[in-house]
């Protein structure tokens, strides 16, 4: 992906699917090839469901699995699993792509998690907002360690709501409360606290990833665009905006082929090419 490049519009993805009872909230997204088959999955908060969106025989398809509770945050395990967060239960659930969707296991956990982010095969981190923070967990949902990360000898969390692992093994958290981004290790450490002011402060940051080159893309809600930092948690531009069809965003992901996803509360993922 080439973050340099002028984002253009390739495809946008409606999530509303037959059956649905409600609008479609998209929160986060990410996209796996399952059997060569490029497939998006999402969490729908509105319809208590996650869903997949893939080509097959020049046909546009989905498989929806429904949780009867709202999913939030969404990472992948292997290369067709992936982890989903119950924002409003004390649950994780594990989901099969094939790319339709196959319900694994549910895990039971001791507080409600918001964001999600696989830290090793055996380890996740994930975001709690009562009380604020992050844990490290194992797959049984063990809490093998709490991080609440001090500024000044408070807890600079307060509503973290999405996580990513970068390439180095570090944990980004959005915190939509203290309007930052920040970069912790495993261990707790704060690597980096973006809470700039003026012209590029934040006002609501929502989904965040990073790429392969290790640049951070993360959405403001409030702001109506993507934010490009760098590594080291440096601005360098919105590379989205409302200019370009972006209201309301959410979850966001990379793809390997040069392509940005993009959650829209208008009940659609917006794809970008980003290439030269």
């Amino acid at each position: 992906m080439d973050l340099r490049a002028t984002p253009v519009l390739q495809d946008t993805i409606d999530v509303r699917v037959a059956g649905d009872s409600n609008v479609s909230y998209p929160t986060d997204v990410t996209v796996m090839v399952v059997n060569d088959t490029d497939t998006v999955v999402v969490t729908d908060w509105n319809n208590n469901s996650v869903k997949s969106f893939y080509t097959r025989d020049n046909q546009t398809r989905h498989g929806k699995l429904s949780l009867g509770c709202k999913p939030w945050g969404l990472t992948k395990l292997t290369h067709n699993q992936v982890a989903v967060t119950v924002r409003n239960i004390n649950q994780i659930v594990t989901v099969e792509v094939n790319p339709d969707l196959v319900l694994l296991s549910t895990i039971t956990t001791s507080k409600k998690y918001w964001g999600i982010t696989s830290l090793t095969p055996s380890t996740l981190a994930a975001s709690s907002q009562s009380p604020p923070c992050v844990d490290i967990l194992d797959m049984t949902g063990n809490v093998l360690r709490l991080i609440s990360p001090l500024h000044n000898g408070n807890n600079i969390l307060q509503y973290p709501s999405f996580l990513c692992t970068t390439r180095t093994g570090n944990i980004l958290v959005s915190d939509f409360g203290t309007k930052r981004v920040m970069c912790l290790t495993p261990e707790g450490d704060v690597v980096f606290n973006y809470s700039p002011t003026g012209d590029t402060a934040l006002e609501f940051p929502q989904g965040i990833t990073s790429t392969s080159t290790g640049d951070i893309l993360v959405t403001d809600y409030s702001l109506h665009s993507v934010i490009h930092l760098t590594e080291s948690g440096q601005f360098v531009r919105n590379i989205l905006t409302q200019q370009d069809g972006i209201n309301y965003p959410r979850g966001v992901c990379v793809d390997g082929r040069g392509h940005m996803y993009v959650c829209l509360i208008s009940g659609v993922i917006k794809v970008f090419t980003c290439k030269h």
